[in-house]
């Protein structure tokens, strides 16, 4: 893959030359985190960076309505919040609609690329973010996560196991997981196969493979 297999409280104040006040830096409002979204290269479809502070309450929701059917997937915002704050801030954007699945590996490993309006697995939003990473991710199918390429590279790619379970470092991101259903959705539109375009066992979908909607909720 190219993007491989994502405080001081009350009035105080600093002080800052000649003596002028500077206000201190606010902490995170309470069931917020404050997240660092820094600028990288040009987006591949005009968006705006996420919030700041991501919410670390509740479970976060986002609808892929697909060519082949509806995937959904669920996240805990406790456990990646500043991951899930921009996934659903793409999606409310626009960023994923009428965007193709640019890979597709259906042996070994079965997985599904997606999230580059670029279809060229090189775009991203513009910004990158750092690894919520958990030292003992497994990938089972129905796991959701970024892909990247290395330590804290993470833009708008994602990937979905939808069968089996991948043989993966714990180097990526896991945000999100499908249900059966969405998992039979994705198994039907992977049974196309793909071209072997990448010549690691991996290629573009032969068969339509796209997302026509991204909305939370």
């Amino acid at each position: 893959m190219t993007r491989r297999i994502p405080l001081i409280a009350g009035a105080a104040l600093l002080l800052a030359g000649c003596g002028t006040a500077v206000p201190a830096a606010q902490p995170p409002a309470p069931g917020t985190t404050a997240c660092d979204y820094a600028v990288s290269g040009e987006p591949a479809r005009a968006v705006e960076p996420p919030p700041a502070a991501a919410s670390t309450v509740g479970v976060a929701t986002v609808t892929l309505t697909m060519s082949g059917g509806t995937v959904t997937i669920t996240g805990d915002r406790a456990r990646t919040p500043c991951t899930l704050n921009s996934i659903e801030s793409l999606a409310k954007q626009g960023f994923f609609d009428d965007t193709g699945c640019h890979r597709l590996a259906d042996s070994g490993m079965h997985m599904v690329q997606c999230g580059d309006p670029a279809g060229t697995g090189r775009g991203g939003p513009g910004y990158r973010f750092a690894d919520e990473r958990d030292p003992g991710a497994r990938y089972p199918a129905g796991t959701v996560a970024m892909a990247n390429a290395g330590p804290n590279t993470n833009g708008s790619q994602f990937f979905i196991i939808y069968s089996g379970e991948a043989q993966l470092s714990p180097d990526y991101t896991v945000f999100g997981q499908v249900d059966e259903a969405s998992l039979k959705v994705l198994r039907t539109m992977a049974a196309a196969g793909h071209d072997n375009g990448y010549g690691d066992g991996t290629g573009r979908p032969l068969g339509p493979f796209r997302i026509i909607t991204a909305s939370v909720g």
